[in-house]
């Protein structure tokens, strides 16, 4: 047990290799861990792929479900996040290639094979949702902020970027581990820190249905706050600069509007606008500033 991580259920995997890894974590599932991982074994995907099933501090049978299946079985001792056991999975993966799927019964195992081929020829797959998918309501105007954030800063059109069915090639996930959050927008912020370096993109639709079992845990107002500030994080991790110069130069243009109407009508140039003036030139320095260290930690360990 390292830093409350324990492993079970790995014995019948100890002399197996995998090309590719199935990453699923769950907080308490239990209700839709068992029918997901059936779905699976089902379809033979046990004895194809490794799937790797990550307990993030579950206070129910969530854990126990699992075990009665043929996965690795790993387990935090309490609840880290969704990002946080995604980074728990891929350290721990054996696969050259992971695929993320949630436990909940929105995704269907059905299209694995297909994120497997399409990861031969790409850096990243996202499974786009179609229009028939199903979408929490309360969630549809921060997705569309963080969306238009991100359209922003990137300079082109997102695929579905926050969708939690996806697969990467290990080592380019693994090089961005120490930026990735341990939150719930770990799916958006990877998609924008590959988009951004420049790695091959693909897409496939895919059709999301109501999750099982117990609602989800994400509330309008609680993460409203958790929303905007991951707009800023977003912002400053990947483009300051799209913040920083157009603010600077408003402010700068402003005050010497302001300097110069002062002059021609009183005959002085304003103390107001002086601050106005320096106020934009320390902002764009800032700024500057700013965009080194993201450079600086977008950069590989």
């Amino acid at each position: 047990m390292l830093n409350g991580i324990f492993e079970t259920n790995f014995t019948n995997f100890s002399m197996s290799t995998f090309s590719t890894s199935i990453i699923i974590p769950a907080y308490n599932e239990e209700e839709a861990i068992g029918s997901t991982l059936r779905k699976m074994t089902d379809l033979g995907l046990d004895r194809k792929y490794e799937i790797i099933v990550v307990d993030d501090g579950s206070n129910d049978g969530t854990g126990s479900v699992a075990a009665e299946f043929p996965v690795r079985l790993i387990r935090h001792h309490v609840n880290k996040g969704y990002g946080a056991a995604l980074k728990t999975g891929i350290r721990n993966a054996q696969g050259d290639f992971i695929i993320f799927m949630d436990s909940d019964g929105q995704h269907t195992p059905d299209s694995i094979e297909t994120i497997e081929k399409m990861l031969q020829d790409h850096d990243l797959v996202i499974g786009v949702r179609t229009g028939r998918s199903h979408q929490v309501q309360n969630r549809r105007l921060g997705k569309w902020l963080i969306r238009k954030v991100g359209e922003y800063l990137v300079e082109q059109k997102l695929p579905d970027y926050n969708s939690g069915y996806r697969g990467f090639r290990k080592e380019l996930i693994s090089s961005m581990l120490h930026m990735m959050p341990n939150g719930f927008s770990f799916s958006t912020t990877s998609t924008l820190a590959f988009i951004k370096e420049g790695y091959n993109i693909a897409t496939f639709p895919v059709t999301v249905t109501e999750r099982v079992g117990r609602k989800s845990n994400v509330r309008f107002f609680r993460d409203g706050s958790k929303t905007l500030l991951l707009l800023f994080r977003i912002i400053m991790l990947f483009n300051p600069l799209k913040v920083f110069f157009p603010a600077s130069l408003t402010t700068f243009i402003a005050g010497l509007a302001f300097g110069i109407y002062g002059f021609i009508r009183f005959g002085r140039f304003a103390n107001g606008a002086v601050v106005l003036i320096t106020l934009g030139m320390f902002l764009f320095f800032i700024g500057l500033l700013a965009d080194q260290i993201s450079v600086m930690n977008r950069r590989n360990n």
